[in-house]
């Protein structure tokens, strides 16, 4: 017997000047900018229980709760939508449940320093509330190509002030380079062609450090030697001189004192 999941797409909500975002073209722009353009809260937060899913923000950097914190997503606890409040996006299997107004998520953190568990709730999983941040929107590719002149002929600006609701939570089944910094993994499988353009020295170095012992480390295809051979720039050598010379300024100035 194949036993079948529903897909479940959490959906961020957004305001403007303090009202839900209603205008079909402008919430669908705004739900599918990229992260890093919405303080790091995702519009779409495809949800499976047994996942892996990365913290997003500090939640309790006193309990190891921080932003990269990896997690196992178990359960999405939510309130039911008002009649009519219906969502449909094409991008997602017909079956997908749509989740507008989520409360929390329950996810493991094996590294939470909690001292014991909560109520009702086993050993290390925590619950992850809905999270609220600021950004800004920019409606000029919305406009019509007249309307949009006619506001930076008359200075009117065409940025709109968003405010979201939604999980700080993302997918963990791959990340980039600077989102694996800071974590040891079990087990990493790692792409080392880099993209066109100025390398930085630390790329490789960051993937590769990620495990503890080397049969835990999987190279996906082969890559240029060269990868392995980047030397520090002039702007990067520069900096290492300014910290070495701070730092024997400091030894010379605090010798004496015990």
């Amino acid at each position: 017997m194949e036993m079948v999941l529903t897909p479940i797409v959490c959906i961020a909500q957004g305001y403007i000047q303090g009202k839900p975002v209603d205008d079909l073209r402008v919430r669908k722009a705004i739900l599918e900018l990229p992260d890093n353009k919405t303080e790091h809260l995702p519009g779409y937060l495809p949800l499976v229980p047994g996942m892996p899913v990365l913290l997003t923000e500090n939640v309790a950097t006193e309990l190891g709760l921080s932003k990269g914190t990896r997690g196992i997503f178990h359960q999405l606890v939510y309130d039911k939508p008002p009649e009519g409040d219906r969502y449909h996006d094409k991008n997602f299997p017909s079956n997908t449940k749509f989740i507008t107004q989520p409360k929390y998520a329950l996810v493991e953190f094996s590294g939470c320093k909690l001292d014991g568990k909560l109520a009702k709730l086993q050993s290390k999983i925590v619950p992850i509330a809905v999270s609220k941040q600021i950004f800004l929107f920019y409606a000029k590719e919305l406009l019509p190509d007249n309307v949009a002149k006619a506001a930076k002929i008359n200075k009117k600006t065409t940025k709109l002030t968003v405010k979201r609701k939604a999980l700080p939570l993302i997918p963990a089944y791959s990340m980039t380079t600077r989102k694996s910094q800071g974590q040891t993994l079990g087990k990493i499988i790692v792409d080392l062609v880099m993209l066109p353009g100025p390398l930085e020295v630390t790329s490789p170095y960051v993937s590769l450090s990620r495990v503890k012992r080397l049969e835990d480390l999987l190279i996906i295809r082969p890559f240029d030697f060269a990868t392995l051979q980047i030397k520090p720039s002039m702007a990067q050598i520069e900096v290492f001189k300014r910290l070495d010379r701070i730092a024997q300024n400091t030894r010379r100035r605090f010798q004496f004192i015990v």
